[in-house]
């Protein structure tokens, strides 16, 4: 039997990272929905910071077994990613109240466009021309099944702002600072997951009561409920785990235009839950085109120059002229 090559393992490593956030956000989007249409649990940035919370005590088990070695994230650091991070899940819930379902979907669209630009001022990454018109095709597909109505109003639009920015921005930083500090996926949550709980369960309960109009500490807790929120929780554990390990192994751009493949998924799932209401020919067009452009981004990007950083050097001319003058001045050492 022939041995496993590096890029095979790479690539089977990735494989099962990619499944592994999949199948937990599928997942998570399942039970949230029971919880909150079924059971009437809409407290939504309460249970973001329960997430964090659940997430903090694996991280803290962890590294009791030895599983996290201890590591280094300087404190100005850790504020400006708790900043982003909790600006995120703070203006899309506010994005989603202030807007149109499809003004929503556009926003998130738009996340695509805006990490594409970050890493191309901040990380100097180029894309070929493949790659450029692939993710457009992603977001074309992707919003022929999403976008409905379309309606906007100022403040939804600076939620929506706000949110896609934030959003972009952390995800980013989920990569920048893995490289920078040598952190693993484990590591950057131990470090990151305590401070978003902490924040978001001050915050939660006054958030989610100013957008529902309701009091969490009010809400008519039953085993039922609890069982529902206790699974949400240990799945958020997977769903935070595997976003960071996937923008770890790939980028910010990656793990979005992949990331469409959860839409189309979720769409295709509420089809077999809820019959044909669920799916319809602009539906089923829109995730072909969607597909084939995820399919076209992968081989494009994959290729040499579909996605590459630019390196500064001088230019040919330059440098000949340079290697010339170096060569003049050692033959005259020489002589």
């Amino acid at each position: 039997m022939a041995p496993v090559s590096k890029a095979d393992k790479k690539t089977a490593a990735d494989a099962g990272a990619w499944m592994f956030n999949v199948v937990t956000s599928v997942g998570i989007i399942i039970v949230n929905k029971a919880l909150m249409a079924t059971y009437g649990y809409s407290f939504a940035t309460t249970l973001t910071g329960l997430h964090f919370a659940f997430t903090t005590l694996m991280t803290i088990v962890l590294r009791c077994l030895g599983y996290i070695q201890p590591s280094h994230l300087p404190f100005t650091e850790l504020l400006r990613f708790i900043f982003f991070a909790n600006f995120s899940i703070v203006g899309m819930n506010v994005s989603l109240m202030w807007n149109s379902v499809g003004f929503y979907q556009i926003a998130k669209l738009s996340m695509i466009p805006v990490s594409c630009l970050l890493e191309m001022v901040l990380d100097k990454i180029r894309y070929s021309r493949d790659t450029k018109l692939s993710i457009g095709l992603v977001l074309a597909g992707v919003g022929v099944c999403t976008v409905t109505d379309v309606s906007v109003n100022s403040k939804g639009f600076l939620a929506a702002f706000v949110a896609v920015w934030s959003t972009s921005l952390q995800q980013y930083y989920v990569h920048y600072l893995q490289r920078k500090y040598s952190l693993s996926s484990f590591n950057l949550l131990g470090h990151t997951a305590p401070a978003q709980a902490a924040t978001l369960l001050v915050v939660g309960p006054f958030l989610d009561y100013w957008l529902t109009e309701k009091r969490v500490d009010m809400y008519d807790y039953n085993l039922v409920s609890v069982l529902f929120i206790t699974l949400s929780c240990t799945i958020a554990i997977g769903t935070n785990l595997s976003q960071f390990i996937c923008i770890g192994r790939f980028t910010a751009v990656s793990f979005q235009v992949l990331g469409h493949m959860k839409t189309i998924l979720v769409l295709v799932m509420g089809f077999f839950f809820f019959g044909r209401e669920g799916l319809n020919l602009h539906v089923v067009i829109g995730m072909v085109i969607a597909v084939l452009g995820m399919i076209w981004y992968g081989n494009a990007s994959s290729k040499p120059g579909g996605k590459e950083r630019r390196s500064y050097s001088l230019p040919t001319t330059r440098q000949q002229k340079l290697g010339a003058a170096s060569d003049s001045d050692d033959n005259e050492d020489k002589a």
